[in-house]
């Protein structure tokens, strides 16, 4: 059965099971050649079936990212179209291949960040992601260290506990200054007690580090 008409869109399905179903099958199976199709998808008129495709991918990707990892240029095209299923979609689907190719995700970063700056709330989460992995490796820490303190100085404030405490693995003697600091200066800007003692928490073990 060619891989369109197990698309969700495609057997009438309006729940995301048969996309899930099919990334697990695929995965289990390494079917370079499934998620070759799958890519050619992101491409057609239909924006359901592209729509599922995306998720397929990004599901292989959370399993075997190592399938999907060669089709990051595919998904950086995606992050500027209209549709914002397909952008958010392409982020998480670049997320999970960033450990496992930085080298390519890195290349993909003015554009990356681009759609960050104007998508949505699960855009900027992966592209944090992205930040952090890459961030955590010594050839691109120079630069993508700032511009995630960057990310942490503009997010919203209910995103940031979230953000700093997935960053706190990167830190060390060299940058918990920086860091510390730009937690520290928006602090005041949390209202909800319970996010605040989050950032102090890991504001306190950076100090330790």
């Amino acid at each position: 059965m060619p891989i369109i008409q197990k698309l969700a869109s495609s057997q009438g399905r309006k729940d995301e099971e048969p996309n899930i179903a099919l990334a697990r099958e695929i995965a289990r199976s390494g079917d370079s050649e499934a998620v070759r199709e799958l890519v050619g998808l992101l491409l057609v008129k239909n924006k359901d079936v592209r729509c599922d495709s995306i998720k397929v991918l990004y599901e292989i990707g959370a399993m075997e990212p190592s399938l999907i990892s060669e089709h990051a240029e595919a998904f950086a095209a995606l992050l500027g179209d209209k549709n914002n299923r397909l952008v958010w979609g392409a982020m998480t689907a670049l997320d999970a291949v960033a450990s496992c190719s930085p080298e390519l995700i890195y290349r993909q970063l003015p554009v990356i960040m681009e759609a960050a700056d104007s998508g949505s709330v699960i855009a900027k989460d992966h592209a944090v992601g992205i930040l952090i992995k890459l961030s955590a490796i010594e050839a691109y820490a120079r630069e993508t260290f700032p511009m995630l303190l960057a990310q942490l100085r503009s997010c919203p404030t209910n995103q940031l506990p979230m953000y700093a405490e997935n960053a706190l693995t990167l830190i060390h003697a060299g940058n918990k200054e920086a860091f510390n600091e730009t937690l520290l200066d928006r602090l005041t800007e949390i209202e909800k007690d319970s996010k605040r003692k989050r950032v102090e928490r890991v504001i306190n073990k950076a100090v330790k580090r």
